[in-house]
């Protein structure tokens, strides 16, 4: 089966402090339905993962990404709603213009501390927390992970560091 391409972006605040996030209530049918969730989505067949994510940004948020530095990238298989495989890229988004959408169709944007997201305070995925310390880092490095899903719930992480010089593997982690 092949893998859905994807982005998801996590677009920070000019003081450092907060990131932006949306909270998916449009949709009750939506697979992402009462979570908080970076910005992002399927990477259309004319585009690069770059372009797909500045285009996410625009469309979800109405801001222009004038910088987009590559977090990591995650395979998600089993993840979507019917089983499918999804293969993510994830950003940081630290350099930005344009005033924030007052109305999203896939939810309400709000800014949420880093802080609150990293501790656990705000309502997202389960699974987030695994890698949302190697998004945020103080000092980040590139991160390729795994993350297989079953019946709707990550079973397990594993992950490797890179900076180009040294690589390092990290072993699979049980997810409960």
């Amino acid at each position: 089966m092949l893998s859905i391409l994807a982005t998801l972006g996590y677009v920070l605040h000019p003081d450092g402090m907060r990131v932006l996030l949306i909270r998916r209530d449009k949709r009750p049918d939506d697979v992402h339905f009462g979570y908080h969730n970076g910005l992002g989505g399927k990477v259309e067949p004319d585009e690069d993962v770059i372009a797909g994510m500045r285009r996410e940004i625009r469309e979800e948020s109405g801001l222009k990404c004038h910088e987009v530095q590559l977090a990591g990238t995650i395979s998600w298989p089993g993840f979507g709603r019917s089983g499918e495989n999804w293969f993510g890229f994830l950003f940081r988004i630290p350099n930005w213009t344009g005033l924030l959408r007052a109305e999203c169709p896939e939810g309400t944007l709000i800014w949420a501390e880093i802080d609150d997201v990293l501790a656990g305070r705000v309502p997202m995925w389960e699974s987030d927390r695994h890698f949302l310390p190697l998004v945020f880092g103080r000092q980040p490095r590139v991160f390729h992970g795994v993350m297989p899903f079953a019946d709707g719930k990550a079973t397990s992480w594993s992950y490797s560091l890179t900076d180009g010089l040294n690589d390092q593997s990290r072993t699979a982690t049980r997810v409960p």
